[in-house]
């Protein structure tokens, strides 16, 4: 009986000490294995190596290559696997639409005239300049790529025409140019003299037609418009209106 309880008690011993041993052993750190991160396809893509505005001729140091993700290249964008001459073949070609540096290089942005206001007409427009002023063309603010309507005004049989009636004669036109250019002060008067100005309008033919005619008859200004309107399509007025006029008894008509 003695023998069985000193077995009893060596087996529950050696139970304590092995719980107590393995108790005492430092945790095993559980490590994670994480999935690699889906890799995305890139391919070169020709990019603005600084700021082209309009005009600006290129040469080798004004494009460079840029990893670009493939899901993200559009149809216009210049690939090194799909033109690997690509900056050869644009050297010496003219910017007609401004680039920031970094922007993707595309050929419809780009001329391979010198002629700089030609190449910015678009497709079947014609660029006609008119006669302008300061107090004509909203104090003088307005400039290149800004959107305006086209205001005749008419004078009544004989007065100044400062006294006859205007009308809008084209809406939403885009201004390629406007000559800015002012006679230096004199000391007397320390005040620029404003020289004979032009601005030149994008126009179609038959917009084109109007205005020589409404130039020829009457004085032409321009309304700047909201960069808000840029959507809407021009419009031009072609037709012929009559108003009757009754002043001091007289009767008269003025057809514009």
């Amino acid at each position: 009986m003695l023998r069985i309880i000193i077995l009893v008690v060596a087996i529950g011993a050696g139970s304590l000490a092995g719980w107590l041993a393995l108790s005492m052993q430092p945790g095993v750190a559980v490590t994670t294995v994480q999935a690699p991160a889906p890799t995305v396809a890139m391919v070169d893509v020709l990019v603005a190596a600084a700021d082209l505005g309009q005009g600006h001729p290129l040469s080798e140091k004004s494009f460079s290559w840029k990893p670009w993700p493939v899901d993200a290249v559009s149809p216009g964008f210049i690939t090194r696997s799909g033109q690997p001459d690509a900056t050869k073949n644009l050297m010496g070609m003219m910017v007609r639409s401004q680039f920031v540096s970094g922007e993707p290089i595309r050929e419809e942005k780009l001329s391979r005239t010198s002629n700089l206001l030609a190449s910015m007409l678009s497709p079947g427009k014609r660029a006609v300049a008119i006669r302008i002023s300061v107090e004509s063309t909203a104090g003088g603010f307005i400039l290149p790529n800004d959107r305006v309507d086209v205001i005749q005004t008419l004078g009544r049989p004989g007065e100044n025409q400062a006294s006859g009636l205007s009308r809008t004669l084209l809406t939403n036109i885009r201004v390629l140019a406007v000559d800015q250019r002012v006679e230096e002060a004199t000391p007397k008067s320390q005040q620029p003299v404003a020289m004979g100005k032009t601005a030149t309008l994008e126009l179609t033919p038959p917009q084109a037609e109007a205005i020589a005619a409404a130039q020829a008859t009457g004085i032409l200004s321009l309304s700047l418009r909201s960069i808000a309107d840029n959507a809407e399509q021009p419009s031009v007025r072609t037709e012929n209106s009559a108003v009757r006029i009754l002043r001091a008894g007289q009767s008269e008509v003025v057809k514009f």
